[in-house]
């Protein structure tokens, strides 16, 4: 959902309401994980996907009801071998969709989430499913700090049935009477109790680090052993970031790749003539400064992917020394097998112990027989979905199994 909150909020802003499709489970072969959307706004207008196109044509007509009558709906699609005119998934699987009416006049939640994740700070979601809370009720929760270094957005999302206000459960949750919004704990909205709004918020800030997107089970008043409400938790996390140094022809094609794939691109180079805006694509971030000197003081986290393009000892065996030693998605270097032992040779000379130097995938990307620019970009973006997913990098013709392992 987060590609198409743009979009979405632009409608809301607008005063115009939309139906808003989002899957909360999955089973088998499913197309798109939990928390993939799909909305149906003014004049019909469609964006976003929850299938691919297996199931659109009915979640289309689904959300149009359901923007009429205002009423949410839980709706589960599958593979029927009976009926071979039936709506379902090809691939066998089975999705599970919460389809509900968002709008400006009642639902306060949305423009939280919109806005925060906009701004890159952490929110959470809550949106009622099923059981004693109302069925597309939703509350936003925000970290109790909310600048972007603090971590990832997410986003909760409850099924449970209706439920008013009440006092703490077994367990001690809290109660509070429901409100629009509370901008001193960092919520907006309410799932109908004041007690099942506290334990959300407390469970969302907890696992927003995680980027956590699934269900959990309340009691009607927030009781954590109880099963009666269930919440589907749903993270936006930040664009992870995409650091690559040496501003080259590759290092161009690997930028626009990596913006195609929805990370923040930033680009470092300590020659001017090379770092210059023109030669990347938009909305990529270029630097001039010695690659090292940046990234030492830059930040990094699990999620943070580093291209070293430079194949430059002078340039490469610094930034690596200081790559190396911390946290990251991935860190790959660009060379020949040449120019990989004399790097590895003098990271070793450096101090750079064997168990970090194992991280390092040199040289680059999958071998994919690429030879320009274009061809090395997806080469390395295909390793760095690879390392990412647990993929083997062979072809699916030679592999059984499950194309998606969960």
């Amino acid at each position: 959902m987060r590609d198409i909150l743009p979009a979405l909020y632009e409608w809301y802003a607008a005063g115009s309401p939309f139906g808003l499709a989002t899957v909360v489970a999955v089973d088998r072969s499913a197309p798109r994980d939990p928390g993939a959307a799909m909305a149906v706004g003014p004049g019909d207008e469609i964006v976003g996907s929850v299938s691919g196109g297996c199931v659109e044509g009915a979640v289309f007509e689904l959300a149009r009801e359901v923007t009429a009558s205002g009423e949410a709906r839980l709706e589960t699609f599958g593979y029927s071998d009976e009926d071979a005119f039936a709506v379902g998934l090809t691939c066998g699987g089975e999705i599970t969709l919460l389809v509900r009416r968002v709008s400006a006049a009642d639902d306060p939640a949305f423009a939280a989430v919109a806005e925060s994740v906009a701004a890159g700070r952490p929110v959470t979601l809550a949106t009622v499913l099923d059981g004693p809370a109302p069925r597309g009720a939703t509350l936003a929760v925000r970290p109790d700090e909310t600048p972007a270094e603090s971590g990832p957005p997410g986003s909760a999302t409850v099924t449970g049935p209706d439920g008013a206000p009440g006092s703490a459960g077994p367990d001690g949750a809290a109660s509070a009477p429901p409100g629009p919004a509370d901008p001193d704990a960092g919520t907006a909205g309410s799932l109908g109790s004041g007690g099942l709004d506290a334990a959300v918020a407390a469970d969302a800030r907890g696992e927003l680090a995680q980027g956590a997107t699934g269900r959990r089970h309340y009691g009607p008043h927030g009781e954590r052993r109880e099963d009666a409400v269930t919440v589907f938790l749903h993270s936006f996390a930040p664009p992870p970031r995409m650091l690559v140094f040496g501003a080259i022809d590759y290092a161009s094609a690997v930028a626009r790749i990596g913006a195609f794939l929805g990370y923040r691109v930033t680009v470092c180079d300590a020659r001017p003539a090379f770092a210059t805006p023109e030669r990347f694509p938009a909305g990529a971030e270029v630097v001039v400064d010695w690659p090292h000197h940046y990234l030492r003081g830059t930040t990094t986290d699990a999620h943070t992917v580093i291209c070293v393009l430079t194949h430059d000892p002078k340039f490469d065996v610094p930034l690596l020394e200081e790559a190396l030693r911390r946290p990251a998605a991935y860190i790959g270097a660009m060379g020949s097998r040449r120019t990989h032992d004399d790097r590895l040779e003098r990271l070793r000379a450096a101090g750079v112990p064997e168990r970090e130097l194992s991280r390092l995938r040199s040289p680059v990307g999958l071998d994919l027989g690429a030879r320009t620019p274009e061809e090395v970009a997806v080469s390395v973006a295909a390793e760095i979905i690879a390392l990412r997913w647990g993929g083997s990098g062979l072809p699916l013709t030679a592999r059984g199994g499950a194309i998606h392992p969960r």
